[in-house]
């Protein structure tokens, strides 16, 4: 007897070619649209939809072996860490790799793993731990960006403030973050708005995972808001130290990219 929660997800988006059709068409509208308004990221959309199709792919096949091996769930772990390390650090920097671009994800992210795993709200299971995983470090990774690259770009922009207030006396440290506090902490801001509408404007993923899973309303609800705390949790630690690591000096954009 089929289960009512399988017919219902499979009736909701049925993996059939059509599928495959859909997701090839809104690809291409998006890469037109880029495009012809000059967005600068049409190209950019192209590549990442196309991607995106093949990693899934591959991390489906991958995560079907991996999570029976406790050291390959904590490799595919750690490797998730690297990926987002290094995107963190060239979207910001215009470097590929800057150990310090690593640190923000990393101080975001263990401890709201480890106290998650301490308490046994997430097994060491790997069907639960990558996901739970993925979803803290990929936070962490988008938080760190959009504070990084704001903050530098401030920095920049106003470096003739910055300048004035070292004439004051201010420390260099001070200074900096002087500046670039304000508009780095807007990094917080879609965490906080996807936290304060949840339920009223969108019903996130891990929502709607659990009703088609067969969990309850309930159940469903609960674990949602132990994911978007977790995040604003994570994300808000990842911000902190950036801009930490920022008004220390330890993360500048390159030469070629300041210009």
């Amino acid at each position: 007897m089929t289960h009512p929660t399988i017919t219902v997800a499979a009736s909701l988006l049925p993996v059939t070619p059509t599928l495959g059709v859909v997701i090839a068409v809104l690809l291409l509208a998006a890469f037109l649209v880029a495009a012809l308004a000059h967005l600068g990221h049409g190209r950019e959309v192209l590549v990442a939809g196309v991607r995106a199709a093949v990693q899934l792919l591959v991390v489906a096949l991958v995560i079907g072996q991996v999570v029976h091996h406790w050291w390959a769930t904590l490799l595919f772990v750690l490797v998730m860490y690297g990926v987002a390390a290094a995107t963190a650090s060239g979207r910001i920097t215009g470097v590929p790799w800057r150990p310090w671009a690593a640190v923000p994800l990393l101080a975001g992210t263990l401890p709201v793993l480890t106290l998650l795993m301490v308490t046994r709200l997430v097994p060491f299971d790997g069907l639960v731990l990558i996901p739970v995983a993925g979803i803290l470090i990929g936070g962490a990774m988008t938080a760190t960006v959009l504070a990084g690259r704001r903050a530098l770009e401030e920095l920049t922009v106003r470096r003739g403030e910055v300048e004035a207030a070292l004439s004051l006396g201010l420390m260099d440290r001070e200074a900096r973050l002087e500046i670039c506090r304000p508009v780095a902490a807007g990094a917080l801001i879609p965490a906080l708005d996807q936290t304060r509408t949840v339920g009223l404007v969108t019903l996130p993923g891990a929502f709607v995972g659990m009703l088609l899973g067969g969990a309850s309303p309930a159940a469903a609800g609960a674990v949602q808001l132990f994911v978007l705390i977790g995040l604003l949790a994570t994300e808000s630690i990842a911000i902190a130290v950036l801009l930490e690591l920022v008004g220390r000096g330890q993360i500048t954009r390159s030469a070629a990219n300041s210009r």
